[in-house]
């Protein structure tokens, strides 16, 4: 894997994360006996040097007020999309070059998926490059500008989204369903 241009293949994850990549895994990944504040903190602890991408901790409050109310909240005391949330402002405190999202919709509300979309668009306008793994596909083309499906680790098509959508038979033979 390349990034800038850079091998970071076999990396130690410290390492890739120093290199530009901030990662919002799928289980989340929250420490639960730390606060909201706590967690941002000990990202931002460790951002990465050079060009700054993303958003400050007290930048990501403006754009998440929920997590500025909760900031001295244990993260286990969280709700499901608030843990989302801070899991998503604990890797842009890191300024990342890209972010890599994990199925962030996954067991959420409808209305909280809604923002967690805001917040991909958000990222993508501070020029961070962002690569989300969604099976929510309402989510996926509401914020994607190309789609690539995968079968098996394979990219079988790829295609700007519009292009995507304006092609049912593409999207009923890959997916199963109407784009």
């Amino acid at each position: 894997m390349r990034l800038d241009g850079e091998d970071v293949t076999g990396r130690r994850p410290d390492e890739i994360a120093r290199a530009g990549v901030g990662l919002v895994p799928q289980c989340r990944r929250i420490w639960p006996t730390l606060t909201v504040q706590e967690h941002l903190e000990l990202a931002g602890r460790h951002a990465r040097r050079g060009p700054r991408r993303g958003r400050s901790a007290a930048e990501l409050y403006q754009l998440l007020p929920r997590l500025a109310e909760r900031r001295r909240q244990l993260a286990g005391q969280l709700s499901g999309g608030e843990q989302q949330m801070l899991a998503i402002a604990r890797a842009l405190v890191t300024h990342p070059k890209v972010v890599l999202l994990d199925e962030p919709s996954e067991g959420l509300a409808p209305l909280v998926v809604d923002q967690i979309g805001g917040m991909i668009k958000a990222i993508a306008s501070d020029g961070v490059a962002v690569l989300l793994v969604e099976q929510d596909l309402h989510l996926a083309f509401g914020v994607s500008d190309e789609i690539a499906v995968m079968a098996k680790g394979v990219i079988v098509h790829r295609s700007e989204t519009m292009a995507f959508r304006r092609d049912p038979a593409t999207a009923r033979r890959l997916l199963g369903i109407e784009a």
